[in-house]
């Protein structure tokens, strides 16, 4: 005999949410991601009977940010059924990225993330939702790194921005507990090796990310000078997205450097290889990758993500890893929080 009684409502921001972050893990377009975390925060505005009436007399699409897609998901979960749209995306976008037993070994051992972005630079979500996913996907901290002063396209962070930031980090850790976001930042390298941060400050942050982005296509000496200078400098950690090739879309060739020189200093002065899972990176290529096993150096399992759903990308650099016989006891990532500072500390800053 069927019942009349109504299935219980489900949380439609949490649903907005989840689709959003499926749709940024599957680097589908930004717009359609805004589409449902700007009908999300829309929602979310509201109190419980607000959203109620408006459901009911058929003016969601009224709010700002939400649409008809939107709009017919909050109604499906109001009416405690999933979303076909979730139900969908579900189907199809929620399925393991690992292709390797060793790979999918290899990412149950990360026990956080040492390079992500937020809204403060370049990224897509405040700092709280970056690391509120990563809780989620099971890390017991992020690295937050966003950009450094010089990259003006990515809103890079002036000494005074980062300074405001760490305090905001210190607030978000007291209510976050025991999750952790330790203070970073992917500072450039500059043309002359330099990192692009004041130093006393840079002292001050747990875990630095140091990466090129400008001059990719400088001659092999001067790439592999301006390298070698910046793994000289005490406050760099790791050494980030070291080829700057892109191999999606239109591409970008890989930088020219001398990689036995480069992975040689690495190793010397105890600076990690980032192996940067980004679909449109997968950086370093595995030739290198595996000079860099061969050069003794440690490593860093990171997602560069600059949205919640990206966070979910470190299967893909798990498996180049796992088949370039990188010993996980060498992954930075693999490391208690605790662990990591020490290191990085003892490093220099």
């Amino acid at each position: 005999m069927p019942s009349d009684t109504a299935s219980a409502p489900r949380d439609p921001v949490a649903d907005l949410r989840r689709i959003a972050f499926l749709l940024e893990r599957a680097h589908e377009a930004t717009y359609r991601v805004r589409a449902f975390r700007g009908a999300a925060a829309a929602i979310a505005a509201l109190d419980a009977a607000d959203l109620a009436r408006h459901a009911e007399h058929g003016t969601l699409t009224s709010l700002p940010g939400v649409g008809k897609v939107t709009a017919l998901c909050v109604t499906e979960s109001l009416a405690g059924t999933e979303p076909v749209y979730l139900r969908r995306i579900e189907a199809t976008g929620a399925q393991p990225l690992s292709v390797s037993e060793a790979g999918t070994a290899l990412r149950a051992l990360l026990r956080g993330d040492c390079h992500t972005h937020s809204d403060w630079s370049d990224g897509g979500s405040p700092i709280r939702e970056m690391a509120e996913a990563a809780r989620d996907l099971g890390h017991e901290y992020i690295v937050l790194t966003d950009h450094s002063p010089r990259l003006t396209v990515a809103n890079g962070l002036t000494a005074e921005r980062l300074i405001r930031q760490l305090g905001e980090v210190a607030v978000l850790n007291e209510e976050l507990a025991p999750f952790r976001i330790l203070t970073g930042i992917e500072v450039d390298i500059l043309d002359d090796g330099g990192l692009d941060q004041v130093p006393e400050l840079l002292e001050q942050l747990d875990v630095v990310v140091a990466s090129i982005h400008s001059k990719l296509r400088a001659p092999r000496a001067e790439m592999t000078a301006r390298m070698l200078g910046a793994i000289a400098n005490p406050n760099m950690d790791i050494l980030g997205h070291c080829t700057g090739r892109l191999v999606t879309g239109r591409g970008r060739p890989e930088s020219e450097f001398d990689a036995d020189r480069v992975f040689a200093a690495c190793a010397e002065n105890g600076v990690a290889v980032e192996v940067n899972s980004r679909p449109e990176r997968l950086d370093p290529p595995k030739r290198l990758l595996r000079l860099a096993v061969e050069a003794g150096c440690h490593f860093s399992i990171d997602t560069d993500a600059h949205a919640p759903g990206q966070l979910d990308w470190q299967p893909y650099g798990c498996d180049r890893a796992a088949a370039c016989a990188v010993d996980p006891a060498r992954v930075l990532n693999t490391w208690p929080a605790d662990e990591l500072v020490a290191w990085t500390t003892a490093r220099g800053h």
